[in-house]
């Protein structure tokens, strides 16, 4: 519900990917799979402006920031935003963990094949299972 009402609020989506479930990354044990897509977007709004999206949705899914890598609701990552570098304290673009994470490369692949880099699968640890559409 989180997944698909944050992807409904986007502001001009072009294509989601399909859905992954996946196990959590770090953080405490005993935590449930997580839900993860990429979603593309066509839009006029920077780096800084889809950050403040992401928190604004995020927040409307009632996560609580806590625990590093704790349980969430919902959590929103910019990953690319065309070919613009980004390095603040809170914001990194290209994201600096996106091409390290099973969970964002499936759907990236998916969604961007010419965006993951060539042989990923047999150097990306973690396991993503297909869990439908949006």
């Amino acid at each position: 519900m989180f997944l698909r009402d944050a992807v409904a609020a986007l502001p001009d989506v072009v294509a989601t990917s399909p859905v992954y479930e996946t196990a959590p990354v770090g953080g405490p044990s005993g935590q449930g799979p997580y839900l993860n897509c990429v979603v593309e977007l066509d839009t006029e709004l920077g780096p800084r402006e889809l950050l403040g999206v992401a928190q604004r949705l995020e927040e409307a899914a009632g996560r609580e920031r806590g625990e590093r890598w704790g349980p969430r609701t919902l959590d929103v990552d910019v990953l690319l935003v065309g070919d613009l570098a980004v390095d603040d304290p809170d914001l990194v673009v290209p994201h600096p963990r996106m091409y390290e994470r099973r969970f964002v490369l499936a759907p990236l692949a998916d969604l961007a094949p010419e965006l993951v880099p060539a042989g990923w699968e047999a150097r990306v640890a973690g396991e993503v299972h297909p869990a439908g559409r949006i």
